[in-house]
C-alpha cells in the first residue's frame, strides 16, 4: 500500500467524516471529532458529497467505512427530525432530510468501489441500515445490533433499508427483529448474513485486511461488473420495492404524532 494521505474527495465541511486514501483504498471514518455517534444531516451531507466525488476517482477501488467513536452508529438524529418539523410544519424540510438518507444508501449500492463496513460497539437503526448497504461487513464479536424504530413509534423507513435487509437476511428474521426491537449480538448477525465476518476487536482490522489485499489485485472491470450484476439481481428480487416512498411515509407519520423524544 502507498503512504497514507488525505484525499481530495473528503466532503467540504470535514466535520462529520474523515476520508484518507491509502493507495486504492479510501478509509472513511465517521465521528472524527468525538461528536454524537448519530447519522446527522452533517454526516449525510458529507457522505453524499464523498460518494458523488468518487464518480471521477476510478483509482479508488475499495471504500472502508468505520467509526472513530465509541460505537459505530446509534442511528438517525431524531432531534433533528423534531427540529425540522418545528421549523417547517409542512414536512418538506423533514422530507428532504429523509430523501438524503435514501440518496446515500443508493450511492453505497451503486458506487463502482467495493464497500466494506467495519463495525464495533453498537450498531443501531439507521446505522445498521447504512452498514447493510455495504458490500461486505465485518464486526467485532462484542457488537450489539438493534432495530428500535417500532419501539419509539416510528416506521423502519430510513434510507429504504427494509428491502435491503430482507434481501440480505430473510423476511422472517427481519420481521421478528423489527417488531420486537430485540438486541442481537454479533454471532446472531453472522448467522443471519448481516455480518460476513466476526472477529475480536483487536483482530478486526486484520480480518478486514484479509479482504482488501486480494480485492486490490482483482480486475477493476470484473469487480465493477460483478457489483452491477449483484445489485441488479438484488433489486429484481425486490420487485415491490417501495423505498422511494419511505421519506414520504416517515414525514407523514411524524406529522401526525407528538414530538419524538
Amino acid at each position: 500500500m502507498n503512504e497514507t494521505s488525505t484525499v481530495t474527495v473528503t466532503a467540504p465541511t470535514a466535520k462529520a467524516v474523515l476520508a484518507e486514501q491509502d493507495g486504492p483504498v479510501l478509509h472513511v471514518r465517521l465521528n472524527p471529532f468525538e461528536q454524537d455517534d448519530t447519522l446527522s444531516v452533517a454526516v449525510l451531507d458529507d457522505l453524499i458529497a464523498l460518494f458523488d466525488g468518487l464518480h471521477e476517482r476510478p483509482d479508488i477501488r475499495i471504500v472502508l467505512l468505520s467509526s472513530m467513536g465509541e460505537d459505530f452508529c446509534l442511528g438517525a438524529d431524531r432531534h433533528e427530525y423534531v427540529d425540522a418539523l418545528a421549523l417547517d410544519p409542512t414536512g418538506a424540510t423533514l422530507r428532504r432530510i429523509a430523501d438524503k438518507a435514501h440518496r446515500l444508501c443508493q450511492a453505497l449500492e451503486s458506487t463502482h468501489a467495493v464497500t466494506i463496513a467495519r463495525l464495533h460497539g453498537k450498531v443501531i437503526g439507521a446505522g445498521l441500515a447504512l452498514a447493510a448497504y455495504c458490500d461486505l461487513r465485518a464486526g467485532a464479536d462484542t457488537c450489539q445490533f438493534r432495530m428500535p424504530e417500532v419501539g419509539v413509534g416510528l416506521p423502519p423507513a430510513w434510507g429504504g433499508a427494509m428491502g435491503r435487509l430482507i434481501s440480505e437476511a430473510g423476511v422472517a428474521r427481519i420481521r421478528e427483529l423489527m417488531l420486537t426491537c430485540n438486541v442481537f449480538d454479533a454471532a446472531t448477525a453472522h448467522r443471519l448474513g448481516i455480518l460476513h465476518k466476526v472477529a475480536p476487536l483487536d483482530q478486526l482490522d486484520h480480518a478486514v485486511d484479509a479482504w482488501t489485499r486480494p480485492l486490490v489485485r482483482r480486475s477493476p472491470e470484473a469487480l465493477v461488473l460483478t457489483k452491477r450484476m449483484l445489485a441488479g439481481y438484488a433489486r429484481a428480487d425486490r420487485t415491490a420495492d417501495v423505498a422511494l416512498l419511505d421519506a414520504h411515509l416517515l414525514t407523514a407519520h411524524l406529522n401526525q404524532r407528538p414530538a419524538v423524544t
